[in-house]
């Protein structure tokens, strides 16, 4: 985002606009400006304590403890020293900056109104529970209603919209950039509203402010459990990263197949309705399929011309091979079989235990369709790449005997809506070298 578009700037423009508009009455409102300032520096405080320690996401339940006990626009206020004042990673620094105040300037004032219109700090005033969950619950959506909203318009406007197969751009990314946008973002800003409500709640009650700011402890260790998932999950992603760029500097001719076929992977998962964990695996599955590669001697994988029986019955090891390096590897789970089986056809003449239609996993026949369309897109050193719609029906031709054709019709969809950029991964010089013979005779099951 270091060069952020004309029209995604403007978008910030207006959230600012709109952010200090919020602002506008305070002058006109009672504000218990101590209030404001404790809570102000309290939550400056824990997020620079989460970007010290690499904890993740942002501390919610001050914010929202602020809705529930101030003025909307004293409470919107809260948010903004420690929004403005929190490390950034990525550029343009201060626009970044400025865009999350704005951002949660709007959604705090958001749910301060909800809580407000439903009468709910007469609730929390006089402990009225059950009743007191209403109005908290309706700010929490409230705020995770606006922080969607103006993420996934954010999203849309600073990448734009991909062509779709066409040539012409289509609205398919603007559409993906809500797409689980709010049910992700709910349940922990749900969690953090039960705390920043029960903060409000002994604010108001004898204890008084110290006690409210108890609460905070507990979902410190929370917040840091969560943040050591977060930081499992890294280690995960740089384990299979330094596995692909092996396999990438290993095999020159196919470098970015991997993520490619981990793309078109996530692709069908979600168009078959996989849950997001699911999805996750299979792009793994994907990006890892080939690691057995590393087995197979370099000038067979380099090799310009067609394969000799033998030569082919040494790079059909590779799957095995790729079983073999990643089965200890348990995050991966179905992504081992996947590997594995990835050439398997559903005929049973695929490799490398010749399995039948069911007996092949999901996963397999998946990254199956997904590797085969990455292959044909994409120049090797044996052809040249095909174009997308070419490939697509030889996909369509071959389903049923060499593909699933769930897998297949999957794919055509997601294509349709989202478009595909396929990448050159060889020199065109290189293939003008190939034999015409070994051009002609490639398929999309080969193994290569």
């Amino acid at each position: 985002m270091e060069a952020v578009p004309a029209r995604a700037r403007a978008y910030v423009a207006c959230t600012v606009l709109g952010a200090l508009g919020c602002l506008l009455p305070l002058p006109r409102t009672y504000t218990p400006w101590w209030a404001v300032v404790l809570l102000a520096v309290v939550y400056a405080g824990c997020e620079q304590a989460a970007a010290r320690w690499r904890f993740a996401g942002t501390f919610y339940p001050v914010l929202l403890a602020g809705a529930f006990l101030l003025p909307p626009p004293a409470a919107a206020l809260v948010a903004l020293p420690g929004a403005l004042l929190s490390p950034v990673e990525q550029r343009p620094y201060a626009l970044r900056r400025i865009w999350r105040a704005a951002q949660l300037t709007l959604g705090v004032w958001a749910a301060g109104q909800t809580h407000w219109a439903l009468g709910g700090r007469d609730a929390v005033v006089a402990c009225d529970f059950p009743y007191a969950l209403v109005p908290a619950g309706a700010a929490v959506l409230a705020f995770c209603l606006v922080l969607t909203a103006l993420d996934g318009g954010i999203r849309a406007l600073a990448t734009g919209a991909a062509p779709a197969p066409s040539g012409r751009r289509g609205s398919a990314p603007v559409r993906r950039a809500w797409r689980g946008l709010f049910l992700r973002t709910l349940a922990p800003v749900a969690v953090h509203g039960l705390a920043g409500l029960m903060m409000a709640v002994l604010w108001r009650s004898p204890y008084g402010p110290v006690a409210a700011l108890l609460v905070l402890l507990p979902m410190c260790v929370s917040w840091w459990v969560f943040a050591q998932y977060h930081r499992e999950r890294a280690a995960h992603q740089a384990t299979i990263r330094a596995l692909v760029q092996a396999v990438d500097i290993k095999d020159g001719y196919t470098r970015g197949h991997s993520e490619r076929v981990g793309q078109a992977s996530m692709m069908i998962a979600r168009e078959l309705g996989m849950d997001d964990a699911r999805v996750e695996v299979l792009r793994f599955a994907g990006i890892l399929h080939d690691v057995g590669k590393l087995g197979v001697p370099t000038r067979l994988l380099r090799k310009n011309g067609p394969l000799t029986p033998e030569e082919r019955r040494v790079i059909e090891l590779h799957p095995e091979y790729g079983h073999e390096m990643v089965r200890g590897i348990g995050f991966l789970g179905e992504a081992r079989a996947a590997v594995l089986h990835h050439h398997e056809r559903l005929d049973g003449s695929g490799y490398p235990y010749g399995l039948i239609g069911s007996q092949i996993p999901e996963s397999a026949r998946v990254v199956a369709v997904a590797d085969a369309f990455d292959a044909m897109t994409s120049t090797r050193c044996y052809r040249r790449a095909r174009p997308v719609p070419v490939a697509l029906e030889e996909l369509e031709r071959c389903a049923g005997a060499q593909f699933d054709p769930r897998m297949v019709a999957a794919l055509v969809r997601a294509l349709g809506r989202e478009g595909w950029r396929p990448a050159v991964t060889a020199d065109e010089e290189r293939v003008d070298m190939v034999p015409a013979q070994s051009v002609s005779s490639s398929r999309p099951g080969a193994p290569r």
